[in-house]
């Protein structure tokens, strides 16, 4: 059921950054809570996957363009009963100080995790007010609560992300879409690998001696805030694996 057809009876909730890790764990926490994913990513067949899984739709999407974004809203907007958004896509590169800052991870870091949420929140909230009963779910990060040395790219980004998710529970109040930030601290997903350009050993380092947070953690958390009744709006919630204390504090085995 890849194709861009939906069942009515279902409720559409569109899943970005849903081709691995917390955005496929999403899909499938939703759909199996009576939802119709829809989900974005740039790694179509892997999306497709995942879709006949879920017994979803899969789009192709760039957050980072602008374009592709038009595309996707316009095609999801024709799927109709759109009720629900679940901004994933972002991520972080590379692990540099202030003093040694790459502007070109700078710009991917806020292209995808601000720039990109603006726009798909932007271009789907008319139908999430009009459907009378929306939610719009934003995972940022504990990086958007505190910072960590090496971590200023991210951590800025981040938290001009969570401020633009924050902002819209003032500018809708009164219009029915509910706002729910999720801000997980170390999830053992991709996120690492993405981060330091393929090197897996840097990458598994970040979870040695702890037990980390899994994708499905995360995502039954985004389903429980979404299943609850209508007038209950869950603002935010933050989780971390019981090893980790901040974002520079673990305790490792």
């Amino acid at each position: 059921m890849s194709s861009p057809t939906t069942d009515t009876h279902r409720p559409v909730v569109v899943v970005t950054g849903a081709s691995s890790g917390i955005g496929a764990a999403t899909a499938r926490a939703l759909a199996a809570d009576g939802w119709h994913p829809v989900l974005g990513a740039r790694r179509l067949e892997r999306l497709r996957e995942i879709a006949d899984e879920t017994g979803g739709t899969a789009l192709p999407l760039d957050v980072t363009d602008a374009a592709s974004v038009e595309t996707f809203v316009q095609r999801v907007r024709d799927l109709g009963n759109v009720r629900g958004l679940v901004n994933n896509a972002g991520g972080a590169k590379g692990a540099e100080t202030v003093m040694e800052a790459d502007e070109e991870h700078w710009r991917w870091m806020w292209e995808s995790n601000v720039l990109g949420t603006m726009r798909i929140t932007k271009g789907l909230l008319p139908a999430l007010i009009a459907s009378g009963d929306g939610h719009v779910v934003t995972i940022t990060s504990i990086a958007g609560l505190e910072t960590y040395d090496g971590g200023s790219g991210y951590t800025a980004a981040k938290h001009a992300e969570g401020a633009l998710h924050r902002t819209l529970r003032g500018e809708l109040l009164g219009q029915p879409v509910r706002l729910t930030e999720i801000a997980p601290g170390a999830v053992e997903t991709e996120f690492s690998l993405v981060r330091f350009g393929g090197d897996t050993e840097r990458a598994d380092k970040v979870y040695d001696g702890i037990t980390p947070l899994s994708a499905d953690d995360v995502a039954a958390t985004v389903a429980f805030a979404m299943s609850r009744p209508s007038h209950v709006n869950i603002d935010s919630m933050v989780l971390k694996p019981r090893d980790q204390a901040s974002g520079m504090r673990f305790f490792r085995r």
